[in-house]
């Protein structure tokens, strides 16, 4: 039996592998982290802040792994540090990075593993960019098992995925589309997207893992479905059965209006979500054919709009973003006026 150690092993891509291999009789999973939440029968859980390394070097004294999954390591320290303590105690060391760590502008809007990685607009994707190359520079130097994975716009059943939001999350837009308050969408809504459910992204993971093909390399995990941000929030819309009501602003715009209230939408719109882009995930699905869309966007966003309906603690406020977008709008139609 494989023994399988998530770092996380609880956030929204985490979770679905952790449930699916919990099942898997060929796995031994284990979860590393705080403790602050439930997880799927059977599987073994170490109780620690591996921000503490002697405290996590401890914790997993004598144990070993065939695969460790780092969820939760954002900067180069971070991955330095996990390369302290599982050098030579796994056989594959699979790192989350992100696709937001492409080139912005893109060269193309088609994307695979091959396109520069740079990022001018977000300091969180040039960090991954730069444990990437450190743990690539191990690889290369030191046969150091990695394996690298650049998800994109993932979600669940408590998610849904938005272009606009504020600090709060999602629910706040959602409310207004109900109320038949204008919505902010960026640009124009037609730069082109993908959002992927974490069930189908879960498929993709697991072929890689254990797969000595993967090692040494990154892969691209999303959906195959493309949708325009006029078609996502369209679609949400429907799932609600009301009308849109959108209102578009340009993502330089929101991206100056942002900083005076703490949102970064430079990073997350001029570094991401503005950019048109088309994965191309041949390369994954070379060693992980079974790799598809199951759950397109039309059928996740109608189960998680259930599951948040009917729980409340998804359905977090934000009267500050909300009075935000008011602001913005009132102040975009009054210089449409003065014109």
């Amino acid at each position: 039996m494989a023994k399988a150690l998530f770092i996380g092993g609880t956030g929204t891509i985490s979770s679905a592998i952790v449930e699916e291999l919990s099942k898997c009789e060929d796995w031994e999973v284990w979860v590393l982290n705080r403790g602050n939440h439930a997880l799927p029968s059977g599987v073994h859980q170490i109780v620690c802040d591996i921000s503490d390394e002697e405290a996590a070097r401890e914790k997993l004294a004598g144990l070993s792994f065939d695969v460790v999954s780092e969820f939760i390591g954002f900067e180069k320290a971070q991955v330095e540090r996990d390369y302290r303590l599982f050098k030579g105690k796994c056989k594959q060391y699979i790192y989350i990075s992100s696709a937001s760590a492409y080139a912005k502008p893109a060269p193309s809007h088609i994307i695979t593993e091959g396109t520069t990685l740079s990022n001018p607009y977000w300091q969180y994707s040039r960090n991954k960019i730069e444990c990437e190359e450190f743990l690539l520079k191990k690889y290369r130097e030191e046969g150091f098992p990695v394996t690298i994975v650049r998800p994109s716009h993932t979600y669940n059943e408590s998610h849904i995925p938005l272009g606009v939001h504020g600090k709060k999350g999602f629910y706040q837009v959602i409310k207004r589309m109900m109320e038949g308050k204008k919505v902010i969408i960026h640009g124009d809504g037609t730069s082109l997207w993908h959002v992927t459910f974490n069930k189908d992204f879960a498929v993709g993971f697991i072929a890689l893992m254990q797969n000595p093909h993967a090692l040494g390399e990154a892969f691209q995990i999303t959906g195959d479905e493309v949708l325009s941000w006029n078609q996502i929030y369209q679609t949400i819309a429907d799932a609600l059965g009301v009308k849109l009501n959108a209102y578009y602003v340009s993502s330089d715009y929101l991206s100056a209006v942002g900083k005076k209230y703490g949102y970064d939408f430079e990073g997350s719109l001029l570094g991401d979500k503005a950019v048109s882009v088309v994965f191309d995930n041949t390369k994954l699905k070379r060693v992980a054919p079974q790799m598809k869309t199951t759950i397109p966007f039309s059928k996740g966003v109608r189960i998680a709009l259930d599951y948040v309906m009917s729980h409340k603690e998804c359905q977090v406020l934000d009267e500050e973003f909300d009075e935000w977008c008011d602001k913005v709008i009132r102040a975009l139609e009054e210089s449409k006026n003065n014109i």
